[in-house]
């Protein structure tokens, strides 16, 4: 993964537990030696693996638990970090931007040569839900999907209901979430 992610996992321990935390998670993964990362160099896949596990460690918090508040925190993360205007080309509401997400993901590889993002497809079951189709070359991600359905809720002001209806995990094909929204905006305009 590219150090991108590592320093939003820095960044959101920091924020929420403080840098002494950071120095002990980091310590424990084996990464003591490393002062920040680059953002946009590459990282072997176990360096986020090890920061995670760690981190379930010193914060006493189970993996799905640390990997859906990341989901959540890097939406507006990476929003901060520079990428405010590629995430707004995505959409304008939270279906429309999911249904254009692996376009992103293939504009984002324009900078980030060895990107390997995950794959999602849309499938519209009402005027309000869809299941989302979501498939990666990595494993246990699933629930970093679901914070980043609650952020990006957040992002676009619609309140969201997600359930995962598959897991990849327990021998499914692929991860699938339903997800049922409701747009605050238009709420707002009844």
């Amino acid at each position: 993964m590219y150090g991108l992610v590592n320093k939003a996992i820095q960044d959101m321990i920091c924020e929420r537990h403080g840098e002494e935390k950071w120095e002990i998670i980091k310590s424990k993964a084996g990464y003591e030696d490393i002062d920040f990362f680059i953002g946009m160099d590459g990282y072997p896949d176990e360096v986020t693996y090890s920061l995670v596990a760690a981190a379930c460690e010193v914060l006493k918090m189970p993996a799905p638990e640390i990997l859906q508040a990341f989901g959540e925190y890097w939406v507006n993360y990476t929003a901060e970090e520079g990428y405010g205007d590629l995430l707004n080309s995505a959409g304008n509401s939270l279906p429309q931007f999911i249904e254009n997400l692996d376009n992103l993901h293939a504009r984002v590889g324009l900078s980030f040569s060895q990107l390997r993002p995950p794959s999602f497809e849309c499938e519209h079951t009402s005027e309000q839900s869809l299941d989302l189709h979501y498939q990666s070359t990595r494993h246990g991600l699933a629930p970093m999907v679901i914070g980043l359905l609650h952020g990006l809720g957040k992002r676009f002001h619609t309140t969201v209901d997600i359930t995962q209806t598959s897991f990849r995990d327990q021998g499914d094909f692929q991860d699938t979430f339903t997800i049922k929204y409701t747009d605050s905006q238009s709420d707002d305009q009844k």
